[in-house]
């Protein structure tokens, strides 16, 4: 069905707003522009129609009318893909974020999060109890997104990914049906909702186990200038697979933002930094960071206690919604020197202020977990590594940001072991078995059970086997 189809189909929108709590919005009605925009400004999609959800009935009706009529499905929970899977064009757009209730039990250190809940939000329910899991590291990215394609974050090694954290989901099927998903009612979906993506249904709920964490912690950035970057990759090749599970490191090369911190020189020249967070006791957190802290001559040190809310919301500034964005991943094993000169090369050549080349240390107790144990691909102790380029929309060359972005992934091919299912990003099919890799054709199963017709296809499909194989 087009738009035009749509249009025609009046009678039955106007039914369907009778048993929907939430919002209809329909090209040129008030609040329809600003419902379809989503965090990456270079998508620029018009859906037929947007459903924004009050609550999980209206997910049900929202999926039965789509179904009914054939229209294209695009979900969005916090519309920070950067594909822009959350909208799409002449189709009906799911919207959930309107569901933004937020439940914590500190005596049993559970929460449940609607689908519609950001990182932020969760984390200010979880807090005043001293308790939280493992989340994304932009405080305005979806829970429910997130979590679903397998969820890295500050607290990981320590913690595990956020779905080694899922205790259960609430789902709405293809075939508009509610169910709750666990180990114990529907085991083998609950694999696939670890790590499988969008893919079996709209996640309407989530609760996961919380863990002590904060309210204070001590982390924070650690800047060096470029002379001193192969320095610091050497010694993060050696240092990060075995450092303690408390200690999480987030890895950024780009150019210096304009930071107090920062000496006004370096502003805007290349740069190394790290974001260093301990989930432990502080002390043994100062002398374990100590190795790093000394390293060279670092630019800034801003390692202290802060808020952990702080910590998770410290580099949304570098990721506002509206710019233009565009990236390309790799999981690699370690970072050898072929791999470190690419980086270094690609720092000296970024196109962009808003370029970085940007990533997490993985291991601790992401890898203790058994790689059969969930849906998410790679494990293994390494690197995870993302060419990622934003710029304004006003840019007249955006080609040449996307080339550079591409011209790293593709120099580091060889290297690669593996890609994570939230960073699919243009590779199509290659994508989601670079992605998967043997448990793709577990997670095709799954689909061919819960979602045939491929209704849920914006995302890092897994293709039902009626289309062939991803």
């Amino acid at each position: 069905m087009t738009i035009a189809d749509i249009d025609t189909a009046a009678v039955d929108i106007d039914e369907l707003r009778t048993r929907f709590r939430g919002a209809l919005l329909r090209p040129g009605e008030e609040g329809y522009d600003e419902a379809r925009r989503i965090w990456n400004g270079a998508i620029d999609r018009r859906p037929a129609l947007i459903a924004r959800c009050a609550g999980a009935d209206d997910v049900v009706a929202a999926v039965r009318f789509a179904r009914e009529r054939e229209l294209a499905v695009s979900v969005r929970g916090g519309g920070h893909a950067v594909a822009g899977h959350a909208v799409c064009d002449a189709g009906l757009m799911i919207d959930l974020s309107l569901m933004k209730a937020v439940r914590v039990d500190p005596a049993a250190r559970i929460a449940r999060a609607a689908g519609g809940v950001l990182w932020g939000e969760l984390d200010r329910a979880t807090q005043p109890f001293g308790l939280a899991t493992t989340g994304g590291i932009i405080s305005h990215t979806g829970v429910a997104g997130l979590t679903l394609g397998g969820g890295l974050g500050h607290l990981m090694r320590k913690h595990g990914l956020t779905v080694d954290n899922l205790r259960a989901v609430e789902l709405v099927t293809a075939d508009g049906d509610r169910m709750r998903v666990d180990d114990d009612t529907e085991p083998e979906l609950m694999w696939g909702l670890r790590g499988g993506g969008g893919n079996f249904g709209i996640a309407t709920a989530l609760e996961f186990d919380l863990h002590p964490v904060g309210p204070m912690v001590l982390g924070g950035p650690v800047f060096w200038s470029f002379a001193d970057v192969p320095k610091v990759l050497r010694f993060l090749r050696d240092f990060a697979p075995e450092a303690p599970d408390e200690l999480g490191i987030t890895i950024s090369l780009m150019a210096a933002p304009p930071m107090p911190f920062l000496p006004s020189e370096q502003y805007g020249k290349p740069v190394l930094g790290l974001v260093l967070v301990w989930a432990g006791d502080p002390d043994a957190g100062e002398r374990a960071l100590a190795p790093l802290r000394r390293l060279g001559s670092p630019l800034a040190d801003v390692v202290r206690l802060v808020p952990y809310v702080a910590l998770q919301s410290m580099l949304d500034g570098g990721a506002p919604h509206g710019r233009h964005y565009y990236w390309k991943s790799h999981r690699f094993a370690g970072l050898s020197d072929e791999i470190a000169e690419v980086f270094i090369e690609r720092l000296g050549a970024m196109t962009s202020p808003f370029a970085q080349i940007n990533g997490w240390a993985m291991g601790g107790a992401v890898s203790r977990v058994s790689a059969g144990a969930t849906a998410v691909g790679e494990r293994e102790v390494g690197f995870d590594i993302s060419f990622a380029v934003g710029r304004p929309g006003a840019d007249r060359d955006p080609d040449r940001h996307r080339e550079w972005s591409r011209d790293g992934w593709a120099a580091l091919l060889s290297h690669s072991v593996g890609l994570y299912a939230n960073f699919v990003s243009d590779e199509g099919a290659a994508g989601v078995e670079a992605a998967y890799g043997p448990r793709l054709a577990r997670l095709t199963g799954l689909k061919d059970r819960y979602d045939p017709t491929n209704l849920f296809r914006l995302n890092a499909n897994i293709r039902p086997s009626a289309e062939g194989t991803s």
